[in-house]
């Protein structure tokens, strides 16, 4: 099945998100899209070929998504795709599966990922504050990473993190 336009999938396609530890272009972009170009389009679950889109983001993030009302994606096929990613990951140097990490805006308006502590500790000295643009990498469906993946830490689940003064 070739690659679908991530448009054109529905909002209840099931989604990964995986994140960058470091930002990624040039060249390393085009070696990391290529191999995940060519490992979705011969991607399959028990024998059946996978409605899948791919989508590349702020150098950064790398959103995978499947169309399940053809066929869904089983536990093997799911951890297949990881261990590409795990492969990739040397190659294109940085961290794309693993998870703890916030990845917000910083007041530049540059991507940073840092840990839980890290970013708590950046509230209480007010680096970050419920403006801060966060990304949630946690969400599962194509219908909640359009509509909820960047927002203000005030408005998601990183506002526990910031000091309760600034929420």
């Amino acid at each position: 099945m070739p690659i679908t336009s991530f448009s054109e999938l529905p909002d209840d396609a099931r989604l990964w998100v995986f994140a960058a530890s470091d930002r990624i272009s040039g060249e390393r972009t085009s070696e990391l899209l290529d191999a995940v170009d060519e490992y979705l389009a011969g991607w399959k679950a028990h024998g059946e070929p996978l409605t899948c889109a791919r989508e590349w983001r702020d150098d950064r993030f790398l959103v995978i998504a499947v169309d399940q009302s053809t066929a869904g994606a089983s536990g093997c096929s799911i951890d297949a795709l990881f261990r590409i990613l795990q492969q990739l990951q040397g190659r294109v140097g940085t961290s794309l599966v693993g998870g703890g990490r916030v990845f917000f805006r910083n007041r530049a308006g540059e991507i940073e990922a840092t840990s839980r502590a890290v970013f708590a500790d950046r509230a209480v000295a007010g680096d970050v504050d419920a403006d801060t643009v966060v990304f949630d990498t946690t969400v599962t469906s194509a219908k909640d990473y359009r509509r909820d993946f960047a927002r203000r830490a005030g408005e998601t689940w990183h506002r526990d993190l910031l000091a309760p003064a600034r929420v």
